[in-house]
């Protein structure tokens, strides 16, 4: 691999997926750093899960490809898979076994070694607090600890790669918030991960970088905040302490929206530095005292809702 490659744990030029005449994924390109947090969000049906499972070998692409640390996924799909992780929405566990055997028999597979997989089933127990259930059978756990036990079974071989297709789904808050740590702790070892999910709360949190999926198109990446400043909306919010100081701010800026009652006057905006710049500027400029300043924009919901209620929506790309 070189050494721009070795950097890039995903990449995914062209790929192409249908079932009949059913278009799911229609070239999609994306790239996904080392140890950083991707998300990709779409509504039900757009090809999120055929995504993961093309990128993780279990299905074959129509056409395109796509490169995971380095390996092709259609030429090497063993050396892929030697460096993956894969953690499916439904729970993958076996309610008459244990969950120290769910993970022992994940051990053997990876042929650790009886010592090496003692050792690991052990750290793994630990590290997902499953010791005092260990021994009990998978039944018996909540639906938070089955979703643990099927995360501590992807990192039995300690993939460099994590693909967890909506890991939270039905989860509780308390056991989302859990599952979120456990995620932010394995990137900052290092590790990549490829989520989706349908909390957009969950990509706002955790995500680096996020794809937006509709009707097979990528219609929209970037980070969190760049993509919300795609939806028209955003203002700054300027407060003040008497009615005079709010008079002299409304002549300055044209456009402007001002609320006698509360003494605030909004701002359209585009959320970015340089208009926060300038706004900053020009209060200087003309001696206006403000009390608070503050930025509104759009959250990931107004985005989502605006990203994938179009059919004929193209896609927009934020570097």
């Amino acid at each position: 691999m070189t050494t721009m490659e070795s950097r890039v744990a995903i990449r995914a030029t062209g790929l192409r997926k249908s079932y009949g005449k059913q278009v799911v994924l229609d070239g999609i390109d994306l790239e996904v750093p080392e140890g950083t947090v991707f998300a990709l969000l779409g509504p039900n049906g757009a090809g999120k899960t055929t995504m993961v499972r093309i990128l993780s070998t279990l299905i074959a692409a129509d056409g395109g490809e796509a490169l995971i640390a380095g390996h092709e996924i259609a030429l090497e799909a063993d050396a892929v898979r030697a460096v993956i992780g894969v953690t499916g929405q439904f729970s993958a566990v076996d309610g008459l076994f244990t969950g120290e055997e769910h993970l022992q028999l994940m051990a053997d597979l990876r042929h650790l070694g009886k010592r090496a997989g003692r050792q690991r089933v052990d750290e793994l127990l630990q590290r997902f607090g499953l010791v005092d259930a260990a021994r009990k059978p998978v039944t018996t756990y909540s639906g938070g600890m089955r979703r643990r036990l099927d995360l501590a079974m992807t990192l039995i071989g300690d993939p460099r790669i994590i693909f967890l297709d909506e890991p939270t789904a039905g989860l509780d808050p308390r056991s989302r918030r859990g599952m979120w740590q456990t995620i932010r702790e394995l990137v900052s070892g290092g590790v990549t991960i490829f989520l989706t999910t349908q909390y957009l709360e969950e990509a706002d949190r955790l995500a680096h970088r996020i794809g937006v999926l509709n009707r097979g198109l990528l219609v929209a990446e970037g980070t969190p905040d760049e993509l919300k400043r795609l939806v028209p909306g955003s203002h700054i919010q300027l407060a003040f302490a008497d009615a005079a100081e709010l008079d002299r701010a409304a002549r300055a800026f044209d456009g402007a929206s001002r609320d006698d009652e509360s003494l605030t006057l909004q701002i359209p905006s585009d959320g970015g530095i340089g208009s926060l710049r300038d706004l900053l500027d020009k209060l200087e400029a003309g001696s206006i005292d403000v009390g608070e300043l503050s930025l509104k924009t759009p959250d990931l919901d107004d985005v989502f809702l605006s990203l994938t209620g179009n059919p004929d929506e193209q896609k927009v790309t934020v570097r």
